[in-house]
C-alpha cells in the first residue's frame, strides 16, 4: 500500500499525519521537541512503525524547523503557506483568510483578492511561546490560564507589539491587586491585538476566517477574544477539530504530487544524517580554563559579603527593607550595625501581598519583644501597594535603594548595574551621586527571565543549566539579539551538535552583551570607571559574572547578597530617614493585626469624570485601601486645593469645553472632525471656522483603549506611533455617530512661532490623512475632505480655503465675505488659546515660586494631552509634588529664539529647545521629555535638548511613551531625577 505522510517541525512542536490509499487520516501526532528536534521526529516514526512498515510512503516536511531536516536527510520539503493552501483547498473551500498561531511563529493567509501571506518577523508576541510566558509570570498552567479568562469581567490594556512590554503592564497589575481572571483574558486579547496590527497591518480581515495552530486550539479564551475583535459570527468563524494537526495534514496532501516513495527503514536511516550532520558553530573563548581558576574565582567574590547575625541572640532596633520586584519579593531585616537578622528571596506567584503578609508574621515572632523594628521602607513595583497594606513608614524609588546599598559595599562606586528578571538598571556615579540612570525600556533579553526561559525550554531548572555553562570549553557564540532571534540561533546551534553547557555560556555571554551595547551602550570599558558594583538575581549565576568580568576586562564587586541588594538598600534607607525623623518604632503591622490581616481587590470604574478609568480596589483588614490604574486624584478623594497645578489636564479641560461651547441645530449640516494628532491644539481654529460657516461641528469621543481597537483593523504599519494609530479608531468613531462628512486637512506647516529656521509640521501629523483615505474601506461611502491647506500664511489661507470651500459640490457656495470673517474669527480663536495656555503658564510657574515646589517641565506634542497617550504621566508629576507646565508654555515664557547646534525647523522640536533654554535658566526647575518608539528625529533632538541643559547643570530625563500602560519605567526615573536634584543640584543627567 502506499500511504502518504506529513510532518510539520515547528518552532517548539512536531506534528505528523499519515494518510491511508484512500485519503483518509490513520495517525496524528503532536508533541513539543523542546528543541530535540531529530530525537522527537524519530520518535513519532517510532510510535507509527507498525503502520508504516512494509508500505511505500510518499514524505514531505514543512515548518520552520522542518527546512533543516529535510535538505540534510534529502525529504521533499514544501513552505507552509502551500501546503495549508492544499488543506484549505480540500476541506474548507470557502475559507477567505486563514489565521494560524504557532509556538513562535503567527502568520495570515489571505486567499481572497489575490494570495498573500503575512508573517511575524522579529516577534513574538502573539504566539504560543507568549501565552507559555504570561502563564509562567501568573504562577497557573495554561489550561488554568483559559479557564481563568472564561471569568474575566473586563480587559485590562496589555502592550501587544512585545511580550517584554506585556509582562511589564501585567506584573504592575498583578503587585497592584488586579485579578488574575481580568489579566488572562487580556493576556488573550494582546494576542489578539498582536494578530491584526502586527500581521494584517490594514489589510481587513473578513468572511469566512479559519483558525488554525496548537493555541487556537486549546485555548477557547483566545477564540472568543478573537470572535468578539473581529465581530465574527459563529458561521463564519471556523475552529477545527484537528486544527493542530491542519499543516502536516496539508504537508501529508502534498505527498502525494511526490514521485519518490520511501519505506519505514530508508525514513529512519535518513534521519541518522541529520544528527550527523557538519559542525558550523562559532565559538567564543571559555569563562573559566579549569578548575583552580573558577575555585580562585569564587574566593574572590565571597570577600564581599555581609555579616549575618543571629536573631535569636540580638537585643535592640532593627529596620526592615522589602523589595517587592517584577518577579520576585526579597526581604531583609538588619541590626543597627547592618548586620542581617534576617532575609528573605523567593518569587512574587502572582501573589506579592500574600507572601509578604506570612514573612512578616515570621519575623515579628522571631523579634520577640527583645527587637523593636524602629522603620521598615518598601521598593520596586509593588511598593505603594505593599506599604498602603502594611503601613509601612517610608518608600523609596529602585534607584536610590540599590545605590545605598552598593555604597554600603564600595563607598567609591562608579558605576552599578543591576539585572533582575526583567529589568536592567545602570546608575553612573559621579561625585557621590547618581549623575546617569539607564533602564531596558524597550527588551529584556540581558534579563533573568531571558535565561529563565531557555533553560525550561530545555527541560532544565536554572540553576543546574548556568552550571553546565561553567567549564564548557566551548561556548557558542550567539551574538547579542532579541530572544526570538536567540531561539532561532539556539536550535541550530543545537542541530549542529553544541552542548548544553555550550550553549548555556554563550547565553551568559549573550546576556552580558546585551546589558553592554543594548542598555548602558558602551564604546569602551573606562567609560564604566574603576569601581563597579554588580547586583541583581541575575548575577548571582557564576557563568554571567565571569562573562561580564571578561568582556570589560576588569575585576567587579559582586555583593553576597546580591539578590538582595535592593532590600537591604531599604533597610540602610530605613535606618537613615529614622535617624532623622527620630522615629523609635515602626508602624508596620503588629503581630496581632498581621494574624487577622486580609487582602482583596475588586475592578471598578471611577464613574467621577467622563473618562472612567478602570480602577482597581485594594482592601486591607486593616481599613486601607490602595487604588491603582486611577490617572487622577478623583478615585482618591483628593482635595481640588491639594492639587498641583498641571498644564495637561488644563489643556483637555480647555479643548473639552471648546467641544461643549455651542449647541447642535438639527438643520444644519454636521461636520466631523478626529480629535487626535495636531487637532488637540488647533480643535480651536477649525472648530470656529466650520461653526461661523453654519456647520454643526461633530468631535470624536477622547480615545481610550477601546476607541483604539474600533481602527486597529486599518493601521497599515506596526511601526507608526500610537497617535497617529489612534486616528484610525477616531474616525470609526466618527462613521458610528452617522457622520458622512469629514474634516482632516494635510498641513506641511504650523503656525509660525518665530522661535524656529522654519515651522514644519512632524511628516506624519502633515501627511496621515493620506495613510487613512488610502488604508480605510469604512471612508468610500465618506466624503472624506483632506485639503492641503497652511495656516501660517493668513492671507494665503484665506484664498486657499474659499476657492476649496466652493469647489465642494454638496455645500451651498458662500461669499468670499461669509468666508473671510470665518476665517478671521477663527484665527482670533486660536490666538485666544495660545494666550490662555500663556497665562496658565505663568500662573503654574508662580504657584511653584510661593510654595517653594518643584516645577517640571513635561515636553512632549499637542497629542499628549490626550489621556490615552500620557497614560496619566502629568498626575503622577502632580503625585510627586511638583507643579507642571507643558512645552509650548515654557517656550512662549522664554520669548527669545535659543542658539542650537542643529537645524531648527520643526515646530514642535523648536518648542523643545525653547523649554530646555527655559528650564536651564531658573532655580528648582527640571525638564522631562516624552518621546515615541522609533522616532529617529527624536534622537537628534534629545541630544540637542541634553546639552541645552547641560550648559547650566540641569537634569534631563526622557520617558519613553507608547502604547505600553505601564508606568513603572516613567516612575523610577521621576523619582530618581527628584532624589537626585534634591541631594545634588550640580548632577546632569538621567
Amino acid at each position: 500500500m502506499n500511504y502518504r505522510a506529513g510532518i510539520d517541525i515547528g518552532s517548539t512542536t512536531v506534528k505528523i499525519v499519515i494518510l491511508g490509499e484512500n485519503g483518509e487520516m490513520i495517525y496524528k501526532r503532536y508533541e513539543r521537541h523542546f528543541s530535540k528536534v531529530k530525537e522527537k521526529t524519530a520518535e513519532l516514526l517510532e510510535d507509527a512503525k507498525d503502520i508504516l512498515t512494509g508500505n511505500g510512503i510518499k514524505l514531505t516536511m514543512t515548518g520552520s524547523a522542518g527546512q533543516g531536516v529535510a535538505q540534510i536527510c534529502g525529504f521533499e520539503f514544501v513552505q507552509e503557506v502551500f501546503v495549508t493552501g492544499e488543506m484549505v483547498k480540500q476541506y474548507y473551500p470557502e475559507t477567505d483568510c486563514v489565521i494560524e498561531l504557532g509556538g513562535e511563529d503567527a502568520k495570515i493567509i489571505f486567499l481572497k483578492n489575490g494570495l498573500e501571506e503575512r508573517m511575524n518577523g522579529s516577534c513574538a508576541g502573539g504566539t504560543g511561546s507568549f501565552i507559555d510566558q504570561m502563564a509562567l509570570l501568573l504562577d497557573v498552567s495554561c489550561r488554568e490560564l483559559d479557564e481563568l479568562s472564561q471569568k474575566a469581567e473586563k480587559i485590562h490594556p496589555i502592550a501587544s507589539r512585545c511580550g517584554v512590554f506585556a509582562k511589564s503592564d501585567i506584573q504592575p497589575l498583578l503587585n497592584q491587586g488586579a485579578k488574575k481572571e481580568n489579566i488572562a483574558a487580556s493576556i488573550f486579547q494582546a494576542v489578539v491585538d498582536q494578530t491584526i496590527t502586527g500581521l494584517a497591518q490594514g489589510r481587513e480581515i473578513s468572511g469566512n476566517v479559519l483558525f488554525l495552530g496548537g493555541p487556537l486550539h486549546f485555548f477557547s479564551g483566545l477564540q472568543k477574544r478573537f470572535k468578539e475583535t473581529l465581530r465574527l459570527s459563529d458561521s463564519c468563524a471556523t475552529f477545527p477539530d484537528d486544527a493542530l494537526y491542519a499543516v502536516a495534514l496539508g504537508a501529508a496532501l502534498s505527498a502525494g504530487k511526490n514521485d519518490i516513495s520511501h519505506d519505514f527503514e530508508n525514513i529512519t536511516e535518513q534521519l541518522e544524517k541529520f544528527s550527523a550532520a557538519s559542525k558550523n558553530m562559532h565559538n567564543t573563548e571559555a569563562l573559566f580554563e579549569n578548575e583552580e581558576q573558577y575555585i580562585k574565582f569564587k574566593k574572590r567574590h565571597s570577600a564581599n559579603s555581609v555579616k549575618q547575625a543571629d536573631i535569636g541572640a540580638y537585643e535592640g532596633g532593627a529596620y526592615l527593607g522589602i523589595d517587592c520586584g517584577s518577579t520576585t519579593t526579597k526581604i531583609v531585616l538588619t541590626d543597627e550595625g547592618c548586620n542581617i537578622l534576617y532575609s528573605f528571596y523567593a518569587a512574587n506567584s502572582g501573589n506579592p501581598v500574600g507572601i509578604i503578609s506570612e514573612e512578616l508574621k515570621k519575623i515579628r515572632k522571631l523579634c520577640g519583644s527583645k527587637i523593636t523594628i524602629k522603620a521598615a521602607a518598601v521598593t520596586g513595583y509593588g511598593e505603594e501597594l505593599v506599604k498602603n497594606a502594611f503601613s509601612a513608614d517610608y518608600g523609596t524609588v529602585e534607584t536610590i535603594a540599590h545605590f545605598k546599598a552598593a555604597k554600603y559595599f564600595d563607598p567609591n562606586v562608579t558605576f552599578i548595574l543591576d539585572i533582575g528578571g526583567q529589568d536592567i538598571k545602570c546608575f553612573k556615579i559621579k561625585n557621590g551621586a547618581i549623575d546617569n540612570i539607564m533602564l531596558n525600556e524597550a527588551c529584556s533579553s540581558g534579563c533573568g527571565s531571558f535565561i529563565e526561559n531557555f533553560a525550561k525550554s530545555m527541560g532544565y531548572g536554572v540553576e543546574d543549566f548556568c552550571r553546565e555553562g561553567i567549564y564548557a570549553q566551548n561556548p557558542v557564540d550567539l551574538g547579542s539579539r532579541c530572544t526570538v532571534f536567540m531561539n532561532s540561533s539556539v536550535k541550530q546551534a543545537q542541530k549542529e551538535g553544541a552542548s548544553i553547557g555550550d550553549i548555556s555560556a554563550g547565553l551568559s555571554m549573550s546576556v552580558v552583551k546585551n546589558a553592554l551595547y543594548k542598555v548602558i551602550r558602551i564604546n569602551d570599558a573606562s567609560e564604566l570607571g574603576e569601581n563597579i558594583v554588580v547586583q541583581g538575581g541575575t548575577f548571582l549565576n557564576d557563568a554571567i559574572l565571569a562573562a561580564f568580568e571578561k568582556k570589560i576586562g576588569k575585576n567587579v564587586t559582586r555583593p553576597n547578597i546580591s539578590g538582595l541588594m535592593g532590600a537591604f538598600g531599604c533597610a540602610i534607607y530605613a535606618k537613615e530617614k529614622a535617624k532623622k525623623d527620630q522615629l523609635e518604632k515602626s508602624s508596620v503591622l503588629p503581630t496581632e493585626e498581621l494574624e487577622k490581616f486580609s487582602h482583596s481587590s475588586n475592578s471598578a470604574n471611577c464613574n467621577l469624570c467622563a473618562n472612567k478609568c478602570a480602577i482597581t480596589i485594594n482592601s486591607f483588614s486593616n481599613k486601607k485601601k490602595y487604588i491603582s490604574g486611577n490617572r487622577c486624584e478623583r478615585a482618591l478623594n483628593t482635595k481640588e486645593n491639594e492639587k498641583m497645578p498641571e498644564m495637561y489636564g488644563f489643556k483637555l479641560d480647555y479643548i473639552k469645553s471648546v467641544i461643549n461651547s455651542e449647541k447642535k441645530d438639527s438643520g444644519k449640516k454636521t461636520i466631523g472632525m478626529p480629535l487626535g494628532l495636531n487637532f488637540y491644539e488647533m480643535l480651536p481654529f477649525w472648530y470656529t471656522l466650520w461653526t461661523n460657516l453654519g456647520f454643526n461641528a461633530e468631535i470624536s469621543d477622547i480615545s481610550t483603549r477601546e476607541l483604539y481597537r474600533l481602527g486597529q483593523n486599518s493601521i497599515p504599519s506596526d511601526t507608526i506611533c500610537y497617535p497617529a494609530k489612534l486616528m484610525h479608531g477616531h474616525i470609526e468613531n466618527l462613521i458610528e455617530k452617522n457622520i458622512t462628512h469629514i474634516f482632516y486637512p494635510c498641513m506641511t506647516y504650523n503656525f509660525d512661532e518665530k522661535i524656529s529656521d522654519n515651522n514644519y509640521n512632524c511628516p506624519v501629523v502633515a501627511y496621515y490623512p493620506e495613510v487613512l483615505k488610502a488604508n480605510m474601506n469604512s471612508l468610500q461611502n465618506i466624503n472624506f475632505m483632506m485639503p492641503y491647506l497652511d495656516v501660517s500664511n493668513k492671507k494665503l489661507f484665506t484664498k486657499k480655503f474659499t476657492q476649496y470651500y466652493n469647489s465642494l459640490e454638496m455645500f451651498e457656495p458662500k461669499s468670499k465675505k461669509i468666508i473671510k470673517n470665518a476665517v478671521q474669527k477663527a484665527y482670533k480663536s486660536q490666538q485666544l488659546y495660545f494666550e490662555v495656555m500663556l497665562a496658565e503658564g505663568k500662573r503654574a510657574v508662580q504657584a511653584a515660586a510661593e510654595k517653594n515646589q518643584k516645577l517640571i517641565v513635561l515636553c512632549g506634542r499637542p497629542y499628549h494631552a490626550d489621556p490615552e497617550i500620557n497614560h496619566g504621566i502629568n498626575k503622577m508629576t502632580a503625585s510627586l509634588d511638583c507643579v507642571t507646565i507643558s512645552e509650548d508654555a515654557a517656550s512662549a515664557m522664554l520669548k527669545t529664539k535659543p542658539k542650537t547646534n542643529v537645524l531648527n525647523q520643526w515646530t514642535y522640536h523648536a518648542r523643545l529647545y525653547s523649554a530646555a533654554e527655559f528650564a536651564s535658566k531658573r532655580e528648582n526647575t527640571e525638564l522631562v521629555q516624552l518621546v515615541s518608539f522609533g522616532c529617529g528625529i527624536d534622537a537628534v533632538t534629545s541630544d540637542e535638548v541634553r546639552a541645552i541643559l547641560e550648559k547650566n547643570s540641569k537634569l534631563y530625563t526622557q520617558i519613553k511613551i507608547d502604547e505600553i500602560n505601564n508606568l513603572g519605567a516613567a516612575k523610577i526615573r521621576m523619582r530618581s531625577m527628584l532624589e537626585v536634584s534634591g541631594e545634588n543640584q550640580n548632577q546632569k543627567g538621567i
